[in-house]
């Protein structure tokens, strides 16, 4: 049998009427048969199951012996229905022999929830107090529904209502179900404001968290009715008019109405503007003997006849508090003190700064690390026991834990009184989130097509901050298996420390005229790496590392091989596949020893929002091996918050390198550029928007004609069709890259979704190569022409008539196949140039970046790209 109970509603308005009380209990206390006054001979109980006859009297104070009233039996059922144990109580009387007929009430045997889509159970559950085996009470269950009614307000749900029901069962049992019917979201359909002359209705609202419903506000939390937002929302609008000088400002009201049809909410807000202020005379008056009072006032940033802003008084307050704790004053008390002057409308300011004991650090206290070890976040701290308290010091702790990226990123050193006036205590509360992933991922790019990886990586290996990582990555163009290791603090001392191990097999291709792609050169690199880095100062240190790499380059024999000399060996053809592959193919060894001299401020190394990160880095190739060159490279990145989690980025590289070998020939004498085209600079995706994979720079274009003969005329055309034309990158020996961009904030929605959009440049290019030496030498075209029972000849010419050989008969007419023109393009510094804008979003299934950026400068041969897109999943 299910038994109804009455459904609370969930009201929407200010002035909403409380909730529906369920009904009273099934059953009232009996009346007691009236009786005079006498002593109480015998006490029976009855109807008990789970509770002991004494254990229920116990609850009252009848006892045999005692004399006993009407007042006093009446006083006795009103003790019983107290303990919320029994559904009826009943007591009769017999000249004092007194008997209570109990009903109990029933267990609960589980507790259901029905409807709920929009909040999971994870969400309802902690707020139902009720639990299985607990004795039912009604008036519990009217708190829990009252809880479960809150929680849906607070999701902006307000025509949300919860009816509880009870189901019996046998052994006096029951379960509780919550049939929820959760209503549509509540939104804001219109904000008014009334008071306001000074600025209008839309610049107020702008300052509101909370926001209209419109159709563009799809992913906006803003839009749902919050009662607590409404409050924060007079706050912020009190705020704005501090800030324009606005000292008297005040809301009058402000109230939310449910419109007729219970869907949507109307806010009108009446404010009063009152007079603008202008700062008066503005000081500070220090009591510390270190902190000059008139030094500091010349540093304010108002100064007399100025608006009068709040937020700069508040600012100025937090900048004289840590002036003094740069001094070692930790609790200096900074207080303004106002003189209004309601004739002149001026706001003179007194900063007064009492005086205070210099303080010393106590000891550093560390909660919340259950597995990372205390010492990996001590020796983040640029103080320890026993040093003077410095503000800065401490705000540079926090940016280098943060940067561990071992804990969640609302992280605070609280500074906490220590057991003496001249003490402090620091306090770091952190909490752990995961360093391990453990991940399998399949995905599809714009650059390398089909991609398939797999990695373990823990970055706070055993806690102690080391960084053990494993990865296995396959791709239609590349293939990859590497082992790494590093221990930032080698024997607990500020030196770190690592190695990788890796094979890496790369299949470089050049693009066809129909935008296909085919393999060009092979490169196999089995190798590894072994690092140390050491400070040098708080913010600049050294890196170095040695690399030692076994270097396999092929081709495809079939596609670029023939037996040039008529000996019947094959080898690489320039005519098939050009001087600059035939350069690259063989084995190497390449020792290198490298340093980087790095300067670095930001914030956070993993998501910086201000600061900034130089880096110096050169390898030297020659230390043993085939190949010798010095390559050298700059870095810079400056980040700067813009206000209202707007943060701008301005970033730049550039690098050249240079072969220490002698004078290199291919295999017809030629002379090649001296580093190898495996060892140059490329520029173009992912790094340089707007344009494709090593888009940028030197190239070979090759475009293929049919030739014909007759009567000892030429004639050439280009071939038309799919595949008639190749474009090799050969990159280049020198390059510079450089990027604006600007990170535009959302509202909590998005956020919570995992976006962030932003908008960009990015100008750079790469060049510096010797020409490549096309295969007639005159650096413009090249051919060659064949037919039956000719020999191939190689032959000069023009693109529209390549000269093929005259040996032949006379008048006889034939066909010449494979003719061709090559032209070397995009050996120039100038500038290429692209726009656009970009998104980043932690899509529920994987990571997911798209980016449109059009090319406006750029030079012939390159090879621009409007959308590029990345996008995986993990399972």
């Amino acid at each position: 049998m299910i038994a109804g109970l009455p459904a609370v509603p969930a009201m929407a308005q200010q002035a909403s009427a409380p909730a529906a009380p369920l009904a009273a209990p099934a059953s009232t206390p009996a009346p007691v048969v009236a009786a005079p006054q006498g002593t109480i001979r015998a006490i029976t109980v009855t109807g008990t199951q789970r509770l002991e006859p004494d254990t229920v009297l116990s609850y009252t104070k009848l006892r045999i012996g005692q004399p006993y009233s009407q007042e006093s039996l009446d006083q006795g059922l009103r003790d019983l229905y107290e303990t919320e144990l029994f559904a009826d109580v009943q007591i009769r009387n017999d000249n004092g022999n007194l008997t209570v007929e109990v009903k109990e009430n029933p267990v609960i045997n589980r507790i259901v929830l029905e409807g709920n889509k929009r909040l999971k159970e994870d969400k309802i559950r902690p707020e139902i107090k009720l639990a299985p085996r607990q004795i039912y009470t009604r008036s519990k269950v009217r708190a829990d529904v009252a809880r479960i009614v809150e929680l849906y307000r607070r999701q902006g749900r307000f025509a949300a209502t919860i009816e509880p029901k009870m189901v019996q069962l046998d052994q006096n049992r029951v379960d509780i179900v919550f049939e929820i019917s959760e209503g549509p979201k509540s939104k804001v359909r219109q904000i008014n404001i009334i008071g306001n002359d000074k600025f209008k209705d839309g610049e107020l609202r702008s300052q509101m968290v909370t926001k209209q419903s419109r159709w563009f506000r799809l992913f906006s939390s803003g839009t749902s009715y919050d009662p607590d937002r409404l409050a924060y929302d007079q706050q912020k609008l009190r705020q704005f008019y501090l800030t324009e000088g606005y000292a008297d400002f005040r809301v009058i009201s402000a109230v939310a109405e449910l419109t007729p049809d219970k869907q949507d909410f109307i806010i009108t807000y009446v404010v009063e503007e009152g007079d603008r202020y202008k700062f008066g005379d503005v000081k500070v008056e220090s009591d510390i003997r270190d902190l000059s009072g008139d030094l500091l006032t010349k540093r304010l940033p108002m100064k007399k006849g100025d608006w009068y802003n709040a937020k700069q008084v508040e600012d100025t307050v937090d900048t004289l508090s840590e002036t003094a704790g740069l001094f070692g004053y930790a609790f200096a008390d900074v207080s303004p003190d106002f003189n209004r002057e309601k004739e002149s409308l001026t706001m003179g300011i007194n900063f007064r700064i009492a005086n205070a004991p210099r303080v010393y650090v106590e000891r550093v206290d560390i909660n919340g690390n259950t597995l990372t070890q205390d010492k990996v976040v001590r020796r983040e701290f640029r103080l320890a026991e026993g040093d003077a308290f410095n503000s800065f010091l401490v705000k540079r702790s926090k940016d280098r834990i943060n940067s561990l990226g071992f804990f969640q990123e609302k992280l605070d050193v609280e500074q906490k009184p220590g057991s003496a006036p001249d003490r402090i205590i620091l306090e770091t509360n952190v909490q752990e989130k995961s360093t391990g992933e453990l991940s399998l991922s399949a995905g599809f790019s714009s650059l390398e097509r089909f991609i398939v990886s797999a990695s373990i990586t823990q970055r706070n290996f055993r806690g102690k901050g080391q960084e053990l990582r494993t990865s296995v990555n396959y791709s239609a163009y590349s293939k990859s298996v590497e082992v790494g290791f590093t221990e930032p603090y080698f024997m607990d001392k500020n030196i770190a420390l690592g190695g990788d191990i890796y094979r890496r097999d790369l299949n470089s291709f050049r693009y066809l005229s129909n935008n296909d792609r085919d393999t060009t050169y092979e490169q196999t690199t089995t190798g590894f790496q072994i690092r140390a880095g050491v400070p040098i100062t708080e913010y600049m240190s050294l890196a170095l590392r040695y690399s030692l790499n076994f270097d396999d380059v092929t081709l495809d024999k079939a596609t670029y091989y023939s037996d040039t000399d008529g000996d019947g060996d094959t080898e690489c053809d320039p005519l098939l596949g050009g001087r600059y592959l035939c350069d690259a193919i063989g084995k190497r060894t390449t020792s290198s020893l490298g340093y980087s001299l790095i300067y670095d401020t930001r914030d956070n190394r993993i998501r910086a929002t201000r600061g900034q990160n130089v880096t110096l880095s050169q390898d030297f190739a020659g230390l043993g091996g085939d190949v010798k060159y010095v390559r050298t490279r700059l870095s810079a990145s400056k980040y700067i918050p813009l206000g209202g989690g707007f943060i701008f980025s301005l970033t730049g590289e550039g690098g050249y390198i240079h072969s220490l070998e002698g004078e290199r020939r291919d295999s017809t004498g030629e002379l090649v550029d001296k580093v190898r085209l495996t060892d140059r600079f490329f520029l173009g995706e992912p790094q340089f928007r707007g344009f494709d994979i090593r888009g940028v720079g030197p190239r070979v274009v090759r475009r293929y004609y049919t030739t014909t003969v007759s009567n000892g005329t030429v004639t050439g055309t280009e071939t038309t069709g799919n595949n008639n034309r190749t474009d090799d990158a050969l990159g280049g020996k020198i390059y510079y890259l450089a990027r604006a961009e600007v990170e535009i904030p959302l509202g909590s929605g998005a956020r919570e979704m995992g976006l962030r959009p932003s908008i960009f440049m990015d100008a750079g290019a790469v060049a510096g190569l010797k020409n490549p030496g096309l295969i007639n030498g005159n650096g413009q075209f090249a051919g060659y022409c064949s037919a039956t029972g000719l020999t191939t000849i190689k032959a000069t010419g023009t693109a529209a008539n390549p000269i093929c050989p005259t040996n032949y008969v006379t008048g006889q007419d034939f066909a010449v196949g494979n003719g061709f023109v090559e032209e070397y393009l995009g050996d120039t510094l100038k500038p290429r140039l692209s726009v656009g804008f970009g998104v980043n979003w932690n899509s529920p299934f994987g990571p997911f970046r798209i980016d449109i950026a059009k090319a406006l400068l750029k030079e012939p041969g390159d090879d621009n790209k409007l959308i590029t897109f990345n996008v995986g999943t993990q399972f």
